[in-house]
């Protein structure tokens, strides 16, 4: 299995992207490299089994990309979570705040039940934002959330401090 650090080569800095000053972390370059692309997928599906999860749900959209092969590697099943008007069933939803304005997130209203164990996955945390919406998203519907993981974590944004407490695994942490 790669060292972290081999992980860390294969995500390209991006200056000034979405907008001047910051330094986005492009993880397309990761996702073609097919051993660094198995290691992050292995890493983030040994730290979350432990917890014996029921379900992962995915954040749209590159949530889907490391949430669906972690379930699969599990065995277990996937749960999208998705931006507003994208499900084709009833949902469940919860509005938070980005930077300017708000966004709006759903689950269908199936898909977890009361008592299920979920771990969240996504490719990043930063400030938290997101992933604290979808805490209360899938908390809303009853079920626990066993972990979070990402590949991911840019730790001087300080996102764990809004997951209260929750087990969050990261595969690199800048």
């Amino acid at each position: 299995m790669a060292k972290a650090l081999d992980l860390k080569k294969t995500i390209r800095d991006i200056p000034d992207f979405p907008k001047k000053g910051i330094i986005f972390k492009d993880i397309t370059t990761l996702l073609k490299d097919p051993k660094a692309l198995k290691c992050s997928i292995d890493r983030l599906a040994k730290a979350v089994a432990k917890a014996k999860p029921k379900y992962v749900v995915g954040i749209e959209s590159r949530g889907f990309i490391f949430g669906t092969a972690v379930a699969y590697k599990l065995g277990i099943g996937f749960i999208p979570v998705r931006k507003k008007g994208k499900l084709p069933y009833k949902t469940v939803s919860v509005s938070y705040d980005l930077e300017y304005g708000k966004d709006t997130l759903e689950m269908h209203s199936d898909a977890l039940k009361k008592g299920d164990k979920v771990v969240v996955i996504d490719d990043l945390l930063a400030t938290g934002g997101t992933v604290e919406a979808v805490v209360k998203l899938v908390g809303g519907a009853g079920a626990r959330i066993v972990g979070v993981g990402f590949v991911i974590e840019l730790s001087f944004l300080n996102g764990r401090e809004k997951l209260k407490g929750l087990p969050v695994f990261s595969v690199l942490k800048y």
